[in-house]
Parts: structure tokens; sequence; C-alpha cells
């Protein structure tokens, strides 16, 4: 048994569905989630910028002590997992190949669709792994706007419609009957994507199945917290004002986010800091 929390992170908020997913799944266990405001989104930017940052608050986590590191984007997953399992001790779940499994198991055709951020899009990460299995057609489009969308707290206007409908086209014409959201802050969207893909197709998104790999890692490696642990929830950002992830965290989840600690990760860029304090 181990009381030490959980370590979470995403680039901002996106990665709160997968927070929510190991907590209804894993009531017991405290959580510590960091957002990387200050550097957010990652979907635009130079992968190596991407992986220094997420190494960052990588590095911050441990140092907090948690027991499990969990990388809740899609873009620094395909970026630094590999780079996180060798640099710690600690047991390293990603949200890709979640997703990957589940969209096989969902489709009846093989013709399987992604949308994701630029970064997560051009790594070919989903499509390198979905087209291990023999029959598969993969199809990928990038969608960077829905991280904007998301992140000022729209997921229901007509020009939200306009965007995905330009986005998704390529993939509807392509006849999938499965699509992966291949980015943690797009399952704020499925209402969208859902009405312009049609009901036909299936969405998947990774919270619940990354959850699942939790469970699993935790199981194996004795880990799980004592049946009388109290759960605790830590929330911390990297960028100066926190009231914003507040605000759009209980916007999209409900009332739970209440305290929002600041940390400084790494070696802070002070260009970038004193852009985002405007």
């Amino acid at each position: 048994m181990d009381n030490s929390p959980i370590g979470i992170f995403d680039s901002g908020v996106g990665g709160l569905t997968v927070a929510r997913a190991v907590r209804d799944q894993l009531p017991r266990e405290s959580i510590v989630y960091i957002g990387d405001t200050l550097h957010s989104p990652y979907g635009p930017k130079p992968i190596a910028d991407v992986r220094r940052y997420g190494l960052e608050v990588l590095d911050t986590l441990v140092s907090e002590g948690v027991k499990m590191l969990v990388i809740a984007c899609n873009t620094a997953s395909a970026a630094l997992l590999h780079d996180a399992r060798e640099r710690y001790d600690v047991p390293v779940v990603e949200v890709i190949r979640p997703a990957v499994r589940s969209a096989i198991a969902a489709s009846r055709s093989g013709r399987i669709g992604v949308v994701g951020t630029q970064g997560t899009i051009a790594s070919g990460a989903y499509q390198d792994m979905l087209s291990l299995t023999p029959g598969t057609q993969v199809f990928a489009a990038a969608a960077p706007r829905f991280v904007e969308f998301v992140e000022a707290g729209v997921t229901d206007s007509p020009e939200l419609l306009e965007v995905a409908a330009e986005y998704l086209r390529p993939l509807r014409d392509a006849g999938v009957d499965t699509l992966v959201l291949g980015c943690t802050h797009y399952p704020f969207l499925a209402g969208a994507i859902g009405y312009i893909m049609g009901p036909g197709v299936t969405l998947v998104s990774s919270d619940s199945e990354t959850a699942k790999d939790v469970y699993r890692e935790l199981v194996s490696g004795d880990l799980l917290a004592a049946p009388t642990a109290k759960a605790t929830r830590t929330y911390e950002t990297t960028g100066a004002d926190s009231a914003p992830f507040i605000d759009l965290a209980n916007r999209l989840l409900g009332s739970e986010v209440r305290d929002v600690r600041l940390v400084r990760t790494g070696q802070i860029d002070l260009r970038t800091l004193r852009e985002a304090q405007g």
C-alpha cells in the first residue's frame, strides 16, 4: 500500500478529464494535478520545447513525492514518454495507447480517424500504433483551434460548428466509423464533433481507458492507497494568474476546483512569463 498521490499533468485544463476519470475509478487515491498554463498550448510548439517543458513539470511532480506520473496530454505523450520512463523510478502512464486500444476494439470497418493538435498529428504516434493492427486504415487531421475554443470555455457556438465542419470534412469523406479524440481537451467538444461526424461514428477519448491503465499499474506494483486513506486533490498551475484556470475548470467540470497553487518549474522563460502577466 502507498498513500502518496498520483501526479497528473497537462498543458492546461484538458487533462482534468483524465483526473476526473482517475478520481471516479479510484476514489481513495490522492491526486496532484499541474496545468502548464504558462506554456499552453503545446500543440503548435516545436517538439524540443514540449519535451523540455513537460520534463520540467514531471520533475516538479516527482519532487512533490508522487507515486506515479500520468501524462494527460497527447502532444506531451508523443514527445517525451520514452524520456520520462528512463528518467523516473515511478511508473509513467500516458494517454495514446489506451485510446488506440479502445478505437481498435470499437471499429467495425477498420477505418479509423484521428483528430488532434498539430504536434500530435505530425508526430505520427497514433497513426503508427493504429497501423500495427492488420486491416486498419488510419486517417488523421489536425484541429489546432479546438484547444483555443476549450481554453476560452466555448463548447457550443456557431463558429465552433463551422470550424469543426472544416477540420472534420476529410475524415467524414474517408468514411471512418471510429474517431479518436487525440487531445484531452477535445472531449469537452464531443457534442459538436459528434454532430458533425454523425451518429454512425463512435467517438473515442482516452480518459476512462487511461484510468484503467492507472489502476492496473497500481495493482501490479502494490501501490494502491490503504482502505482507510483519505483522498486529497491538489491543483497547481505554472501561469501567474490562477483565476482563469479555476473559472474554466469549474465551468467545464463542476465546482470541485476551489484553490490552485502557483508552481515554478525548471528554468522559467522570463519573456514568456512577462507576456503571460501582460
